[in-house]
């Protein structure tokens, strides 16, 4: 791993007798403390972090906090905030270290495929301009053909997880992935090489996804990062080892000079590390 190297997708959940989950929850993890993912980051060589809201806490981003408050600087994170949130309430979360705001477009009870609120996305975009963040959508980037066009001109730039968050057998010609690419190169639209085993058909090492990444930097080198989406929630089959998913890099970004542009400087710009 190259200095400043960044794990920029991970998720603090626990201890569960002291952070209460969220009622509406469509799953319930087991404790995956600071300790544990500390260590993990020490294995693979990584020395900063971004920590990324669960949805099991819904808008109480109290675990989160706790974790990039007794972590240091050298963590940044991504936080969940209702509508309405005050900017009394972002500010005390910018210096707290947050750097970005997160909106889950998968698990939406009666969402019309394909469709975003973009009245109320663009209303909290506004209010979270002023302190430099972006916002971070969980999405599917297939159901989103015109993706570049409705957020060509949002107010603040967008990022998108797990290389575009699309089954590998649609194929890169898939016209929402085509439109992600156009997004990118806007410099408006950032991606994260998280979570293949969420979007493969094959085993580790997940090789279909070698062309998805190398799409997404032959697009726009300086708008992608990485992160291991420890610790793997929902995962319904074999759970994947951090290490093996570090080594994807190999096939992913072969070049040592690019790899550094994923790991350090991308997130340095994307999070502000200094």
């Amino acid at each position: 791993m190259p200095s400043g190297a960044t794990d920029c997708h991970a998720h603090i959940c626990g201890p569960k007798s002291k952070y209460a989950y969220f009622p509406e929850r469509i799953y319930t993890p087991p404790d995956a403390l600071l300790s544990d993912y500390q260590h993990m980051l020490a294995t693979l060589g990584l020395q900063r972090a971004v920590l990324v809201q669960p949805s099991v806490y819904g808008t109480d981003n109290s675990a989160m906090l706790d974790a990039m408050k007794a972590a240091g600087g050298s963590f940044r994170g991504v936080a969940v905030v209702p509508d309405d949130v005050a900017e009394k309430e972002l500010k005390r979360l910018h210096e707290a270290g947050v750097r970005g705001v997160r909106v889950n477009i998968v698990d939406v009870k009666n969402r019309k495929m394909g469709t975003l609120p973009l009245d109320s996305l663009t209303r909290l975009a506004r209010k979270v301009k002023p302190f430099g963040w972006h916002m971070e959508f969980l999405l599917h980037v297939d159901e989103f053909p015109d993706l570049d066009r409705m957020l060509g001109d949002f107010p603040v730039d967008t990022v998108y997880g797990h290389l575009g968050y699309m089954k590998t057998d649609l194929g890169v010609a898939n016209p929402g992935f085509q439109a992600l690419l156009r997004l990118m190169k806007t410099g408006r639209a950032w991606v994260k090489l998280t979570g293949p085993y969420r979007i493969s058909s094959a085993p580790l090492p997940y090789a279909d996804t070698n062309v998805y990444a190398h799409e997404l930097l032959k697009a726009a080198p300086q708008q992608v990062v990485w992160g291991t989406d420890w610790p793997h929630v929902i995962i319904k089959g074999a759970m994947p080892n951090d290490g093996d998913l570090a080594d994807l890099l190999a096939d992913w970004v072969p070049d040592a000079a690019a790899r550094k542009q994923v790991l350090a400087d991308n997130p340095a710009r994307l999070y502000g590390f200094s």
